[in-house]
């Protein structure tokens, strides 16, 4: 296993969105009843499908639940201001104190709401490296000042500070060259999305070679995986659902990359699945459960009563 400190448990969560205050209400329901940890939200400016504010959405599930872990995954900083994101993140903090994981990452797959933001598309990498700078210093609650590439602000103080104390753990997510060092250097755990097993390892272990050299002494790394999932009776009817569902959300055939991304099947064939991606490393589980709000009620129901039983991991809940 790669030499960082993975939490010695596995936690499990769903990733939705929050249409509306009733659909979040159900779904903190719908978590607590079947004994999931958390609940993860997207981001987008401008996606193919609608998508309100992740941020705003958080707040609901925060005032909803004293349990429930509350994720974004991922907020696409570059688009925004890291003072107001800072702000922002202060405030959900404090509404949900050591529940809230801010999962940021650069995005790019939609190049219409960089323009939109008035963002270059090709600073992206950049700009979120040094939106967790600042948003780190303005985390500590002190008056700090700052000279950067994109915003430079003279000694400036937001209070009131975070709870816990420095803020909430900073995740992120991609899986390029400049991802993995920017979550080994940068950042306390790491997101993936669209990769297999294989490739978690693979990331997982350019992470931990990158981590070896900073000096860092982490009491714990986050290692979490956003995972498509589709429980049928065959593996047949579960890819013809899932695909069809995916390539309206993206716009695309997405047939190649459900038949090698999303957990499909029997709950046989999903244990089997989650079982790989635990020994690559994996230890939070985003689950986004592919169908319409019934059906994602029905498929987490199903999770929790037919394939946790087969998994060979530890796992914990609320």
């Amino acid at each position: 296993m790669v030499d960082l400190p993975l939490d010695d448990v596995t936690r499990f969560g769903l990733h939705s969105r929050l249409p509306s205050p009733a659909y979040a209400r159900e779904l903190v329901a719908l978590a607590e009843e079947t004994g999931l940890t958390s609940i993860a939200v997207g981001d987008h400016l401008a996606f193919a499908l609608p998508i309100d504010d992740s941020i705003l959405g958080l707040g609901m599930i925060a005032t909803l639940s004293e349990k429930i872990t509350i994720a974004t995954s991922v907020y696409l900083l570059p688009l925004r201001h890291p003072a107001l994101v800072a702000k922002q993140t202060i405030t959900l903090a404090r509404m949900a104190p050591g529940r809230f994981i801010f999962g940021v990452g650069v995005g790019g797959e939609f190049p219409g709401e960089f323009a939109l933001a008035g963002i270059p598309h090709n600073e992206r990498g950049a700009r979120l490296n040094e939106g967790i700078e600042i948003v780190r210093k303005l985390w500590t609650g002190e008056p700090v000042a700052h000279e950067g590439r994109f915003h430079s602000f003279p000694e400036t103080q937001l209070r009131p500070a975070p709870e816990p104390a420095g803020g909430p753990p900073i995740w992120v997510g991609g899986r390029s060259k400049a991802a993995i060092k920017r979550a080994a250097t940068l950042c306390d755990g790491w997101i993936s999305y669209v990769v297999t097993p294989e490739q978690y390892r693979e990331g997982l272990e350019g992470i931990a070679r990158e981590y070896a050299t900073t000096g860092r002494d982490l009491p714990s790394y986050g290692s979490a995986h956003l995972l498509f999932c589709r429980l049928d009776d065959t593996y047949e009817a579960a890819f013809d659902s899932a695909n069809a569902l995916l390539s309206e959300r993206y716009a695309m055939d997405f047939s190649r990359a459900t038949k090698r991304y999303v957990a499909l099947g029997s709950p046989q064939d999903v244990a089997e699945k989650l079982s790989e991606f635990h020994k690559a490393g994996v230890r939070f589980f985003e689950f986004d459960f592919l169908g319409t709000p019934e059906e994602r009620v029905e498929q987490t129901r199903r999770f929790a009563k037919e394939v946790r039983p087969l998994l060979d991991f530890e796992w914990t809940q609320p």
